[in-house]
């Protein structure tokens, strides 16, 4: 018997395939409304989505112009810039601390100076009441009492007044 031959009174369940030019050039069928409401592809919802999407984008640039203008206003502020300059440790209950502090013309300010001991504990503390100047730069040299011996004397922090 032919290899490719079947029996007599048998039928080939093989069919060869076919490819008609119809089947090529299908496109698929438009898909019905009801898929479309189920799958959420809806002409309402894709206005919906696109409302969305420029109401966050309009709260985005708000949030970054406010960041911005905050940013921007904010370095223009009056700054006080305070640096140590020295400490001289006097006796056990006192210490000398020298300071440079730099702040706007004709403002008055406060500073607190501090002393700490060795295991970096407030032994020392002073608010300074800095008088109004026409000058930027300033130096001041102040003596503050201690509890206990003290190994630095610093500069805490300078505001407005």
């Amino acid at each position: 018997m032919p290899l490719n031959s079947t029996p007599t009174g048998v039928q080939s369940s093989r069919q060869p395939e076919r490819l008609d030019e119809s089947d090529v050039a299908a496109a698929p069928a438009p898909e019905s409304a009801a898929i479309q409401s189920r799958y959420g592809r809806t002409p309402a919802r894709r206005v919906r989505d696109r409302r969305i999407l420029w109401g966050l984008g309009g709260v985005f640039v708000l949030v970054l112009g406010a960041w911005v203008l905050w940013t921007g206003l904010d370095g223009a502020s009056t700054q006080i810039e305070a640096r140590d300059i020295g400490h001289t440790i006097i006796d056990e209950h006192s210490v000398s601390v020298t300071f440079e502090v730099a702040l706007p013309v004709n403002r008055t300010a406060s500073c607190a100076v501090q002393a700490l001991n060795e295991s970096y504990s407030v032994v020392g503390w002073k608010i300074i009441d800095l008088p109004p100047s026409s000058l930027y730069n300033r130096s001041f040299t102040e003596v503050l009492r201690t509890t206990d011996l003290s190994n630095t004397g610093l500069i805490y922090q300078c505001w407005l007044t």
